[in-house]
């Protein structure tokens, strides 16, 4: 990695790689990252799709076995270097991406900003599993949908995991945080989307039988695995919409059955 000078990282404890200290401690890397304006990337092409998003990078931490097989990096990088051993002291799981990368955050789009810029809308309620809602991005961007709103209560997108389960894709689609729920569920209504409630209720309409009103600016309500969504969400929804099931199955993970639905919403658009 010609031009980009490479620091050496010997003790675990070592203020300069602060960032990445417990990566796998959940609550206080949400209690940390967030209100510190920073997060985690972990393996080369995460990393490079975050500093294509426009993302400012930090720092970078790799193996040092790998220090030759990192490329694309800006010439000012800051770039440290540990053995595998020393890299799980710090972040308290084995590196097997063998590189990690630190980012500034940025400011995100207000809820209108991003209804007006949507036609095509997915609305999280309480998604707190990172995994599941890392899917759940890389689902919207590879299938067609053109931005997220988050309830307050959902998971950050930025949190490591999410981010490595997406593959980078919380980097493509905008999203906002509404500051008031279900308030903020009028808001969509208002801005011209119909309100799509996912819901495994026998009476809700299979998603391929919605009317062309429905599919116009459809905005995909979805909750959280096990109590799905809130009384109060369904009962904003214009129509409430079920993945048909075989088999004796009642229901699917959430980011599955939203890929499903993304998909139906998204087929008659050329890729």
């Amino acid at each position: 990695m010609p031009g980009v000078p490479t620091t050496e990282i010997m003790d675990p404890d070592d203020e300069r790689i602060a960032d990445y200290r417990a990566l796998t401690d959940v609550e206080l890397r949400t209690r940390w990252e967030p209100p510190n304006g920073l997060f985690i990337a972990e393996g080369e092409l995460v990393i490079g799709r975050a500093l294509r998003a426009g993302y400012r990078l930090r720092s970078v931490l790799v193996d040092a076995k790998r220090v030759d097989q990192l490329a694309d990096l800006p010439p000012d990088a800051t770039v440290y270097a540990a053995t595998p051993a020393v890299l799980e002291s710090i972040t308290g799981f084995h590196v097997h991406r063998g590189v990690l990368a630190s980012f500034h955050r940025r400011a995100l789009p207000s809820l209108d900003e991003v209804l007006d810029r949507a036609r095509r809308l997915v609305v999280c309620e309480g998604i707190n599993t990172h995994t599941n809602l890392g899917a759940l991005f890389r689902s919207a961007a590879a299938l067609g949908m053109d931005a997220v709103v988050l309830s307050p209560t959902c998971a950050d997108p930025l949190y490591r995991r999410s981010v490595r389960v997406s593959m980078g894709e919380v980097f493509a689609v905008p999203y906002a945080r509404a500051a008031a729920w279900p308030a903020a569920l009028a808001t969509v209504r208002t801005a011209g989307f119909r309100l799509l409630a996912m819901t495994p209720a026998p009476d809700a309409v299979p998603v391929q039988r919605l009317d062309s009103a429905a599919r116009a600016r459809p905005a995909l309500l979805l909750g959280a695995e096990g109590p799905g969504l809130s009384t109060a969400a369904v009962q904003a929804a214009d129509v409430r919409v079920a993945v048909p099931m075989r088999r004796g199955v009642d229901s699917l993970n959430v980011a599955t059955a939203a890929a499903v639905a993304f998909w139906e919403l998204c087929r008659d658009d050329p890729a």
